[in-house]
């Protein structure tokens, strides 16, 4: 101890020393260049306050950057709402009904064509198609095309109305339909009539039965050697599920006003009694049509008539040598033979034989409908007397 005292005594007695000039400039030098060395190094971060700031300082998430919003999206949508409009207005031109014809029109000689709306050049012929089953419609849906016998025998009165149709052709391709439907269409045929139009029927691939019928109205028939016609008669067909029903443990209890008030259920045999009546009920509609047929076709031969007219089908060849056809032939046969009946060398069809678009639409819709379920379940809820070619 007293050694060290005595040397911190003997440096302070020492007188000290200055740097000279060389010294301090090259510690200078040596203290900038630690300070640009210490600024080069990456600086130290302090540590994030919470456990999942510090999660995110070592895993960072990439999110995805905002694309700055350029002119494409609303032209795009423009365009999507142009096209939309233009649909829409395309099928309504194509739906919306055709202007009738104003009684000042009328008056002074000129007329519109059926369903169309534009003014015919003259006088001509109203094309009228029967297809598929002939029976009044029950759909629901707002795209089935109307095809109904209330629309077709609406269209004949149209026609028999339209001063520029001189005659009708009944373009038919139909295995029949259900009694009083036909009988619908078959008095709106000799009402045209009354009204001085002649009207000639067409046979296409199938005339049979409740087609057949409708036919005997019209003044001409026309068909192709191979239609297959006939069928004049009528039938009635009554389900019976009784033998599932068992299997299954299935009973079903009617609760009537009379022993008749269930006639046909398909829940139950039916009774001897129920069938003769029936059978009467048969009897009586068939009466109606072989009448319908003898007063449409007074050229055919007794014999032949009552014949050919027990239900069978025949060949459209068949048919015009035994006097229930008049012509052999397709479309332009029957254009030129209403005009022929009409006065008309050259007639022209005032109504389309196709409705586009508007066809093309209520097409799909009654396609779709036509094989569901429902409707399949329907159609044998009770049995219906028809006029109907079923094979």
């Amino acid at each position: 101890m007293e050694e060290d005292k005595e040397n911190l005594q003997q440096s302070d007695d020492q007188p000290t020393v200055p740097a000279s000039p060389t010294d301090w400039e090259q510690k200078l030098a040596s203290h900038e260049k630690t300070a640009s060395e210490r600024t080069d190094e990456p600086q130290t971060q302090p540590l994030p306050a919470s456990e999942s700031e510090v999660f995110a300082s070592h895993f960072p998430l990439s999110q995805p950057q905002p694309q700055p919003k350029g002119p494409g999206g609303f032209w795009f949508f423009l365009l999507l709402l142009a096209f939309c409009m233009a649909v829409f207005c395309g099928v309504y031109l194509s739906v919306k009904p055709g202007v009738s014809c104003p009684a000042k029109a009328a008056a002074g000689g000129k007329s519109f064509s059926l369903a169309t709306g534009k003014k015919s050049s003259g006088a001509g012929l109203a094309w009228i198609k029967v297809r598929g089953v002939i029976s009044e419609e029950d759909s629901q849906s707002p795209f089935s095309r109307p095809s109904g016998a209330s629309y077709i025998s609406k269209r004949i009165r149209e026609a028999a109305k339209d001063k520029a149709v001189k005659a009708i052709v009944l373009d038919i391709n139909s295995p029949g339909g259900t009694v009083a439907s036909v009988q619908d269409i078959y008095s709106e045929i000799l009402n045209a009539k009354k009204q001085g139009k002649k009207v000639v029927a067409l046979f296409r691939d199938v005339a049979a039965s409740g087609a057949f019928y409708i036919a005997m109205a019209a003044d001409k028939i026309v068909a192709e050697p191979g239609t297959i016609t006939g069928s004049v008669g009528v039938i009635m067909q009554a389900g019976n599920v009784v033998g599932l029903f068992n299997k299954l443990g299935i009973e079903v209890t009617p609760i009537t006003s009379g022993k008749y008030k269930d006639i046909g259920s398909a829940y139950r045999p039916m009774t001897d009694a129920e069938k003769a009546l029936l059978q009467d009920m048969v009897d009586d509609t068939y009466s109606q049509f072989f009448a319908a047929v003898k007063a449409g076709r007074p050229q055919v031969k007794a014999e032949d008539l009552a014949e050919y007219t027990d239900g069978r089908v025949f060949t459209g060849q068949r048919a015009y040598n035994l006097g229930f056809v008049d012509k052999l032939g397709g479309e332009e046969t029957a254009r030129l033979l209403a005009g022929e009946l009409a006065g008309l060398k050259d007639p022209k069809v005032l109504s389309p034989k196709s409705e586009g678009l508007r066809e093309l639409i209520f097409s799909f819709g009654s396609g779709l409908e036509s094989k569901s379920l429902t409707k399949q379940l329907q159609s044998m809820q009770s049995p219906s007397v028809s006029y109907l070619w079923v094979y």
